[in-house]
């Protein structure tokens, strides 16, 4: 201690010293650099190059005298420029070494700013102070602190840590000085001016053994590179959370800095005044007081008396009353605007996830929930994750909070990987994507959704994906994505394809689309206590289509046989099998299938029921156990199921230890144990249990799904042991033969649909008097309100179900197209090779165009609502042109002379119903059964006179009309008693099939996800044969390709239709009869599918059919799968499955055509030659 007074004066003050250390390092080294660019200027210029040296390439000098070019050595790298270039690298963090160099500093940094607040706590002196030097009572103890110090160096820790921090801190400068481009510019840097005022009074502070707080304060300045430091370690990823921590770095070390300056000048004092006037002031006070001045509350509890504190006082209230205004509030957004629903999403174990993205809205979302977490599935364990760019609404929100359990929502977008990486995308079980049903723009939709799929698939390709698109053409696209694949269960759902296919069917059937939009769809059921035609409608909508595995007991019998048994004993509608080849491990799905095919072990069925639990039933049967039950209720599993199930379990196992894969084969019960698409790993009832439907059912895995390829259900393509010993199946039969003689195209390439050369839409339109010459009937009238600028709908996918090759040519119905012909021109091209298609331009909202059309002889009049609506408008309005053409055409009157003298001439359609108009030979009535004999033709039946109700009123034209807003339903009626706030399936022309809107297909998502067949089977029965080699064949661009009739593309006709026969008259007259005491529905279902192979599946029943009105109603409403009990009425109409008639009855379509002829004759017999010839000439188009 006496050493340390010896060297040290403690009141001697030295403070000078360590400032002028600082400020001769500063000033010194900017001369330095100040001389060296003088002398660089000076001394050191280069002589600029000759213009001929500088124009010849630096790699090669060509020489003047031998022309020869000889190669220059290349410039060799000085010392310095490497020392230069290694120091660059070093200290811009691109190498490991360099990273952890810039994190050590920076953690240095905040050491020495640790040990500096010590220091200024610790250094510390009370000091009695008296007012009065004569009395002790006004004394006080007041503690100082120590600016400026004596110590020993060996004897202080912090001293000596805060100088080996220094030590780096010098070598990093000289690291940084070397690497500077511009020393004069790094020389003002920030960062240089805090180590010249703190680095150098260290060392003056070892050598005069004196400590000074001084400026050392200004390390708080580096807290400026937090944000650097933390995007080098990869921390801070988004703009948002840079810019929130650069605020808030730069807010934190202005005022840590501020109240490091207060803390020096007030604890110093004056130096004029020889540091007398120093006020004591803690560094936390000091804090403070610069917190309340920014802020400008002022509280005056503490504040500066020096002058200097007083001066910095005034310049820092005007920078820091800017910066606190500028920063604070925009703080504060940014962690307000903080996504709620950032982060990522944690798995839960034992629980699978779906991501659905796309068009996230209210509407959108709540009608997935509401089919996806229905509450007749299954327990659905599967959450679901929502992925989307904006945060929900309030309304959303609210309905996700009252799914919180099973639904999450994060925001991001699906095309970026740091948003697929937080859903966990790569271990989702599926990906939903959801397109805008209602855009203005379908393909630029479509392509927002196709590059969805390709930053996915990007990312991860094995994920499965089902992906919502507006447009057909578009689905071709996907085909270019390397890692798409169908087989592996991505699955596109077309709307327009689907929509439109739905609309054809209910041309061909009416009410069909009723009938499919109810089975896919899952609704709950309503019981009603009055026996109305609701109460049947409703039994029908609570049946939903199901999967199931069927019971060995009906292995060995055919198709046929099984599907009676199933409805007869079980209660049961199956409708199809999904059929295996162990060769190829392919999978066809076969709908009604003949005689020829006979049930295996492990066939997987397909079920119309009311619930899950009645369809195991299936599985259940056992013919000793149950033969003799009589309420399906009690068909429950027996001990000879547990026996089977027990051995196939043995089966699993043995194959299992060999780690082999189960296969199927003629001992085999079922399928292999597989997860169910829910979640579910726990089998019910059984270990080998597997129940796939559309509706909660279990699934394929992700790796090896096999899916079946679209319809094919000819005998030759049976497999093996299927097929009868019947001919070979290289060899045509007897029609096959003879369209093989002709060297003609009838059919596309692929055979499933009818083909024609390409023709000229000019050859196609007919005028106003040609198409009233043609007397059009039995005809389909399409009315298109598009325009020339509007989206496109694509009729192609409404025709081609029209024209598939299932049906014969003269059963084809002509389609009429009413609308601006510019628009049709648009879609020409797809549609130029289909027969029997016309064009009327005109209005459908013309009267004199519809009338000149036949509207009031038509099969079916398709109203189209158009695609060009904008969404700011009222939704009400925006079906306002097919509302308006409904009404207009309900409200016609028509002179039926026409309609009657062709049905006269045609031998007249007996069983045509009233209100049903009479068409020709390609009417409803056209459809026969294969082996109806001429018993059962119209020319044969006895009675001919049938009296057509309402015949001549335009409200009994059969129409269906397309509505985008669902609400809008209400309008089309006016007598029904409908509440506007009534659901879709639930409102009066749904259940007749006179309306259908695009958003049935929302449970299309669901189904599909539920089960990898389902939307292959629908779309096989609405699209009429769509394959993927067809849509192969599209892609192209060209359309669709003619091809020759092969006995290959010929057995493709060999394939289920959908057809409506009436009661009235025909194979199904001796079951119906007048009132409740007609036929039993399951006699009729029984008798049909034995004597002709036909598929009941459901009635259209007239409204008022059991009702004794004096004005009944002419509309007809669905009843699907009704009990085998329900009673039938004679003018229902039944919906079959029916076989393709591979020997259409010539002697039928001649008729026809002899018929037709005939009328043409008798309308021509008096008129001029000239006419003669026109009406030719509009036939000839038709």
């Amino acid at each position: 201690m006496d050493t340390m007074d010896a060297n040290c004066n403690q009141k001697e003050r030295m403070w000078w010293a360590f400032l002028t250390s600082s400020f001769v390092t500063f000033v010194g080294g900017l001369v330095c650099i100040l001389l060296w660019r003088l002398g660089a200027w000076l001394f050191c210029r280069v002589a600029e190059k000759p213009a001929e040296v500088v124009a010849q390439s630096p790699s090669a000098t060509k020489m003047q005298d031998t022309g020869v070019f000889v190669k220059s050595p290349d410039p060799e790298i000085g010392w310095m420029t490497a020392v230069k270039d290694w120091a660059g690298v070093l200290i811009s963090a691109q190498t490991v070494t360099g990273r952890i160099l810039v994190v050590l500093v920076f953690l240095l940094s905040l050491g020495a700013l640790v040990v500096y607040l010590l220091n200024s706590s610790e250094n510390t002196t009370d000091v009695k102070e008296c007012v009065n030097a004569q009395s002790n009572s006004s004394c006080k103890v007041v503690r100082y602190l120590q600016i400026e110090k004596c110590i020993v160096f060996s004897q202080e820790t912090l001293l000596q840590v805060d100088f080996g921090f220094n030590i780096i801190f010098l070598l990093y400068f000289g690291l940084r000085f070397i690497a500077a481009n511009d020393k004069l510019w790094f020389w003002l840097e920030l960062n240089s001016l805090v180590d010249f005022f703190t680095v150098p009074p260290v060392f003056v502070s070892v050598y005069l053994n004196r400590s000074y707080l001084g400026l050392r304060f200004l390390r708080a300045l580096r807290l400026i590179q937090f944000s650097e430091i933390l995007q080098f370690l990869n921390v801070l990823k988004t703009s948002n959370s840079i810019k929130l921590v650069n605020l808030i770095s730069i807010f934190f070390s202005v005022w840590m800095t501020g109240a490091g300056f207060i803390h020096l000048v007030e604890n110093s004092g004056d130096p004029w005044l020889d540091f007398q006037n120093k006020h004591p002031m803690s560094y936390w006070e000091c804090l403070y007081l610069m917190m309340v001045t920014m802020s400008t509350v002022g509280y005056g509890d503490i504040f500066a008396t020096t002058s200097l504190g007083r001066a910095f006082m005034v310049v820092f209230i005007l920078g820091g009353l800017a910066m606190f205004a500028s920063c604070v509030p925009e703080i504060i957004e940014l962690i307000g605007s903080r996504k709620k629903y950032g982060g990522s999403y944690s798995a839960i174990s034992g629980r699978k996830h779906v991501v659905v993205c796309g068009h996230i809205t209210y509407e959108s979302v709540s009608n997935f929930l509401k089919d996806f977490l229905h509450k007749d599935r299954d327990d659905v364990n599967v959450e679901i994750i929502f992925l989307h760019p904006l945060p929900p609404n309030l309304q959303l929100e609210a309905l996700l909070k009252r799914h919180f359990t099973q639904v999450e929502f994060f925001e991001g977008s699906v095309l970026n990987a740091g948003d697929l990486a937080r859903v966990k995308i790569e271990d989702a079980d599926a990906c939903l994507i959801i397109a805008n049903k209602y855009c203005n723009n379908p393909d630029a939709e479509d392509a927002a959704n196709i590059m969805r799929v390709i930053s996915i698939k990007n990312y991860c390709s094995h994920v499965r994906l089902i992906i919502q698109m507006m447009q057909y053409h578009n689905k071709a696209y996907l085909l270019n994505i390397p890692s798409w694949n169908w087989k592996e269960g991505d699955d596109v759902i077309c709307l327009a394809e689907l929509k439109l296919g739905f609309i054809a069917q209910s041309c061909l059937a009416p009410g069909f689309s009723t009938v499919m939009a109810n089975l896919f769809a899952m609704r709950s059921t309503v019981l009603m206590e009055e026996d109305s035609w609701q109460k049947h409608y409703l039994g029908g909508v609570a049946a939903e289509m199901y999967t199931e595995y069927l019971s060995s007991a009906f292995t060995g019998m055919s198709f046929p046989q099984v599907s009676e048994v199933c409805f007869a004993k079980l209660r049961l509608l199956l409708i199809a099998i999904e059929l295996k080849d162990h060769n190829t491990k392919d999978k066809q799905i076969l709908i009604n299938p003949n005689n020829s095919y006979h049930i295996k072990e492990g066939t997987l069925g397909f079920f119309i029921a009311q619930s899950a639990k009645e369809v195991r039933r299936a599985y259940f049967y056992c013919k000793q156990c149950h033969g003799d039950i009589k309420q399906p209720d009690k068909i429950k599993k027996c001990k000879c199921m547990q026996a089977l199930e027990a051995q196939a379990n043995n089966k699993v196992n043995v194959a299992a230890l060999g780690n082999l894969k189960q296969k199927e084969g003629p001992t085999q019960v079922v399928a292999p144990t597989k997860k169910k698409r829910n979640g579910n790993s726990n089998e019910l009832d059984s270990p080998k249990r597997n129940i796939r439907n559309f509706h909660g059912m279990t699934s394929r895995g992700k790796k090896g799904r096999d899916f079946p390829m679209p319809l094919q259900i000819s005998p030759s393509r049976l497999p093996d042991s299927s097929l009868p010993p019947v001919n070979s199946p290289s060899l045509p039969n007897n029609d096959e033969a003879r369209d093989l003689d002709c060297d003609t195209k009838k059919y596309d390439s692929t055979g499933m649909f009818h083909w024609c050369p390409s023709r000229d839409l000019e050859k196609a339109i007919l005028s106003r008097n040609e198409a009233a010459m043609s007397v059009l009937s039995g005809h389909v009238v399409v009315c298109i309100f598009s325009t020339a600028d509007s989206p496109l709908i694509g009729l192609r996918n409404l025709v081609m179900p029209l024209r598939a090759s299932n049906f014969s040519y003269h059963e084809l119905k002509t389609i009429v197209l009413l609308g601006d012909l510019d628009y049709i021109k648009r879609e020409w091209d797809m549609l130029c090779n289909f027969p029997k298609v016309a064009v009327l331009p005109g209005s459908p909202m013309c009267r004199a165009d519809l009338r000149a059309v036949n509207v009031n002889l038509c099969d079916m009049c398709v109203i189209l609502s158009p695609n060009n609506q904008s969404q700011e408008q009222d939704p009400c309005l925006q079906d306002k042109e097919a509302i308006l053409c409904s009404l207009n055409i309900k409200s016609m009157q028509f002179d039926d002379s026409i309609g009657l003298l062709q049905a006269n001439s045609q031998g007249g359609h007996s069983w045509i119903l009233p209100g049903t108009p009479i068409g020709g030979g390609t009417g409803r009535a056209g459809f026969l059964p294969p082996g109806f004999n001429n018993a059962f033709s119209p020319a044969s039946s006895p009675d001919n006179n049938v009296s057509r109700r309402g015949s001549t009123m335009g409200s009994n034209v059969p129409m269906i009309t397309e509505l985008v807003n669902d609400g809008n339903v209400q309008f089309l009626d006016q007598d029904d008693d409908d509440d506007p706030d009534t659901e879709l399936y639930l409102t009066q022309p749904f259940a007749c099939g006179t309306a259908f809107t695009i958003s049935v297909l929302d449970s299309l998502m669901s189904a599909t996800y539920f089960n990898d067949n389902a939307l292959t089977l629908i779309r096989t029965l609405i699209t009429g044969g769509a394959t993927h080699e067809l849509e192969q064949i599209l892609a192209e661009g060209s359309g669709m390709r003619g091809g020759y009739s092969t006995p290959e593309t010929l057995r493709n006709r060999d394939r289920c239709k959908v057809a409506q026969i009436p009661m009235m008259d025909g194979p199904f007259q001796a079951f119906g009869t007048i009132g409740k005491n007609g036929g039993c529905y399951g006699d009729l279902f029984v008798s049909a599918l034995k004597s002709y192979n036909l598929l009941a599946f459901g009635i259209y029943r007239f409204r008022d059919a059991e009702c004794n009105t004096k004005n009944p109603s002419s509309k007809r409403y669905v009843i699907t799968n009704p009990p085998y009990e329900f009673k039938l009425c004679t003018t229902d109409m039944i919906f079959c499955l029916q076989q393709f008639d591979r020997n259409p009855m010539d002697m039928r379509s001649n008729s026809f055509s002899q018929s037709q002829s005939h009328l043409m004759r008798g309308k021509q017999k008096n008129r001029p030659t000239k006419k003669k010839q026109n009406v030719q000439i509009a036939h000839n188009k038709v």
